[in-house]
C-alpha cells in the first residue's frame, strides 16, 4: 500500500524546526504559513478516532477556508471556533 503525503499542512516536526526562535507563538498549519492564528479547526477522523475525540488545525484568516474544506471534503471537520491561545 503506498503512503500518500499531503503538503497541505505543515508536519509537527517542520514546524518545530521552523519556529524553534519563537516556540510560544501560534501560527497558521498551512505549509509554509507564518501568519499568527485566528481560528482552531477541529476535527476527527471516523474511522480511527473515537466521536468526542478532537484534534485541531489552526488557521489565520487566509488558510481558514481552504483548510476547512480539505477537512471539510473529507469528512473530518467538527467545529471552527476563534483561536484562543494558551495562557
Amino acid at each position: 500500500m503506498a503512503v500518500r503525503h499531503f503538503s497541505l499542512v505543515r508536519t509537527p516536526l517542520a514546524r518545530l524546526r521552523e519556529d524553534a526562535m519563537e516556540p510560544d507563538r501560534d501560527i497558521c498549519s498551512a505549509k509554509g504559513c507564518q501568519a499568527d492564528a485566528a481560528w482552531d479547526l477541529q476535527w476527527n477522523n471516523p474511522k480511527i478516532h473515537t466521536p468526542e475525540r478532537r484534534k485541531s488545525w489552526l488557521a489565520c484568516d487566509e488558510h481558514r477556508a481552504s483548510l476547512s474544506d480539505f477537512l471539510g471534503s473529507r469528512g473530518f471537520l467538527r467545529d471552527v471556533v476563534p483561536h484562543r491561545p494558551a495562557v
